[in-house]
């Protein structure tokens, strides 16, 4: 599919992997719905922007806030063509300890967002894009989820993350084969250790620690690698059902 005059949703598009699809996307020629929870970095990167992108307040949980987001940016003289699923959070607990189990309300907050908000973008998404009219390839639509390599190694403490993140890699080939007869693909991908907001409070040393564990290239992943991956899965039409890993060929060990 060409990004060049399509509509797009990045969700959790407002920093970090999202904010890098943004600019990506609509360095490319899109028109970016950023849906992201984070007023003041949304409109604030909208209005760097331009034209290009507009931002709206979106939880990822909530079906009216999504289904606005979607008609943003469907709104775009292309229709909605690609959306891209950022939005996540995390969670350390082990499943028991000395202070007794895992709290079950935290562990339910990182499935119900991560998990459950990556498919209510999804199913939302996936319904607009069915009324595209196909392109000349036959197709109407492409959705990138985000995992992350917990979801295949998670390390210790990270149950409910590497849980959440698991569940979108095993939801990737049967959405894509639900959609498949309407010409709407699905992919994910799974990013390793990145550069993102939440590492860079770490201090340098800790920070060249985690990338010096990654056997190459030896460093943490730039969002811009993110970003051109969701670009390309946008426009390579064989990609489909898979779930991608991003990871300089990283195994997390237990801890």
């Amino acid at each position: 599919m060409k990004i060049d005059g399509i509509g797009a949703l990045v969700t959790g598009g407002a920093s970090g992997l999202g904010e890098a699809t943004t600019r990506a996307l609509v360095g490319s020629g899109a028109r970016v719905v950023i849906a992201d929870l984070n007023e003041e970095k949304g409109e604030k990167l909208a209005g760097e922007l331009g034209d290009a992108a507009e931002f709206v307040a979106t939880n990822a949980t909530d079906e009216d806030a999504v289904a606005a987001a979607v008609e943003r940016a469907a709104a775009a003289p292309g229709g909605l063509r690609a959306s891209i699923c950022c939005a996540g959070i995390g969670w350390v607990e082990k499943t028991a300890g000395k202070n007794g189990p895992h709290n079950l309300e935290y562990f339910t907050n990182v499935v119900g967002v991560n998990l459950i908000g990556s498919f209510n973008v999804l199913r939302l998404a996936a319904a607009t894009m069915n009324g595209n009219e196909p392109d000349e390839g036959g197709e109407r639509g492409v959705c990138v989820n985000t995992a992350s390599i917990a979801g295949y190694d998670g390390q210790i403490g990270q149950v409910a993350y590497a849980a959440s993140k698991g569940g979108i890699i095993g939801m990737t080939l049967p959405a894509a084969r639900d959609l498949a007869s309407r010409g709407i693909r699905v992919a994910t991908i799974a990013p390793g250790t990145f550069d993102t907001p939440l590492l860079a409070a770490l201090p340098q040393e800790n920070r060249d620690a985690l990338g010096a564990q990654i056997p190459f290239p030896s460093r943490l992943g730039d969002p811009a690698e993110f970003a051109a991956l969701a670009e390309h899965i946008v426009t390579n039409p064989m990609i489909n059902g898979e779930t991608i890993r991003l990871d300089g060929a990283l195994r997390m060990p237990p801890r």
